[in-house]
């Protein structure tokens, strides 16, 4: 009886839908290792869902071809560039917070 409870409680589209914030990283970078530590407090906060990719590996050195950072790390949300070198908390946050808003009222003006 406590499964079809637990089941009925949760639905699709009860959940928000996690932005998927990939960090591509290289080592001894110390803006990598600031921005890793940057997402997991947004993690606390925001529906994040956080991917973390080595920049020497197959996949890492495909994202780097594709988006030509100056520097490490590189940030994509929900796959698309959002920075490179220090990550820029207060704009991903407002990005973030708006994404949020807009998820809690969709229907609002559509």
């Amino acid at each position: 009886m406590s499964e079809q409870t637990t089941a009925q409680s949760t639905s699709p589209a009860d959940v928000p839908r996690a932005t998927e914030i990939t960090l591509v990283h290289a080592e001894a970078c110390h803006f990598c290792a600031d921005a890793g530590e940057a997402l997991e407090d947004l993690e606390r906060t925001f529906a994040i869902e956080v991917h973390t990719v080595r920049a020497d590996s197959e996949e890492g050195r495909s994202l780097v071809a594709v988006h030509r950072p100056a520097m490490s790390p590189l940030v994509l949300v929900d796959g698309q560039f959002f920075s490179h070198g220090r990550l820029p908390r207060k704009k991903l946050s407002r990005l973030l917070e708006a994404r949020s808003k807009t998820e809690a009222g969709t229907t609002h003006g559509h």
